[in-house]
């Protein structure tokens, strides 16, 4: 008679596979594991962020998309180093966002992470030129010691590479008010990028500009992307943007509902590229999985549903018992 329960051997070979099992997001620049962040207010606690995983490769250009309140701008915040999560675990190139001290979160903002708002207003100094505010950071960064008339030509130097790379050399003696919106928001993403980060991350960077503008800040991060292999997560609310990048993660209630890849098909009888998109609903580490609401609405489903195991698949089927109320 065969046993049922497992022997030592097995006890002893699944504790082995589990201790050689790469850690969640190991190989990944970004990782939220079960984020969660709690907000409370008047007594009362609201939770922006519900145990939301998010894995982001080194030198990806990704979108962030969701409704308002959904919980994109709190992780962003986090990620930043803006804000400090509740429970769960996050790290951004190696580091740990839960367990920073206050002064390791400004080195972190230093030096690890650019942030670019979607105020124009809020991402440069009025009294400063281009160069000085893309200068600013790099000096903030360093020591009095440093402070000298090298590090100080190499500033500026930096600032001239920086913006010709974004291609608005010619605002390099100009103060913000003297630019238009667009090419403010390029300083800025210059600004983000003078310490040389691991992650750029724009809040909304297009959202006060026309389309025309829109399409030349994009085009300055998809150069900052190609050209300097910067990781770039930038959370909008415009399709045309979130179009352009090759993965959208969308947020919803807290967590990831739902991911669109894009890749580039090229016909073999004419050689005409196009891009392909595709959708996925996103599993995350408890197993829950957001259905599309205009899936569950088209079929009525509510409350539960039927769940069949098949060979190569899960089907997900409206709940069809007779004490179904």
């Amino acid at each position: 008679m065969t046993a049922t329960n497992p022997t030592l051997a097995d006890l002893t070979t699944r504790a082995k596979s589990t201790r050689t099992r790469p850690a969640y997001g190991h190989d990944a620049l970004i990782t939220c594991d079960r984020l969660v962040r709690i907000f409370t207010t008047d007594g009362i606690e609201v939770q922006a962020l519900q145990g939301l995983d998010l894995l982001v490769r080194e030198g990806e250009l990704m979108a962030l998309v969701g409704a308002s309140g959904s919980g994109k701008s709190t992780l962003m915040n986090i990620l930043a180093g803006l804000d400090t999560p509740t429970a769960g675990a996050a790290r951004v190139a190696g580091q740990d966002l839960l367990t920073m001290t206050a002064k390791d979160r400004l080195a972190y903002r230093r030096s690890t992470v650019g942030f670019i708002w979607q105020q124009t207003s809020r991402n440069l100094l009025p009294y400063l030129t281009a160069a000085q505010n893309i200068a600013l950071p790099m000096q903030l960064a360093g020591t009095r010691s440093r402070a000298s008339r090298t590090s100080r030509r190499a500033h500026a130097e930096r600032a001239l590479e920086l913006l010709e790379l974004l291609e608005i050399p010619d605002c390099r003696d100009r103060r913000p008010h003297q630019m238009s919106g667009g090419q403010q928001q390029r300083v800025a993403i210059a600004v983000a990028l003078a310490n040389d980060p691991a992650v750029l991350l724009a809040d909304e960077p297009t959202g006060e500009l026309d389309s025309h503008t829109a399409e030349h800040v994009f085009a300055a991060f998809r150069t900052a992307n190609e050209r300097l292999g910067t990781t770039i997560v930038i959370v909008t609310h415009d399709q045309a943007v979130a179009g352009e990048v090759r993965r959208t993660v969308a947020i919803r209630d807290g967590r990831t509902s739902t991911e669109v890849l894009r890749r580039s098909e090229v016909d073999k009888t004419t050689g005409h590229e196009t891009v392909v998109a595709r959708e996925y609903a996103m599993l995350d580490r408890a197993g829950r999985l957001q259905l599309p609401a205009e899936y569950t609405e088209a079929l009525g489903m509510r409350d539960r549903v039927a769940l069949e195991l098949e060979p190569d698949h899960i089907a997900v089927r409206p709940d069809d018992s007779e004490d179904r109320t």
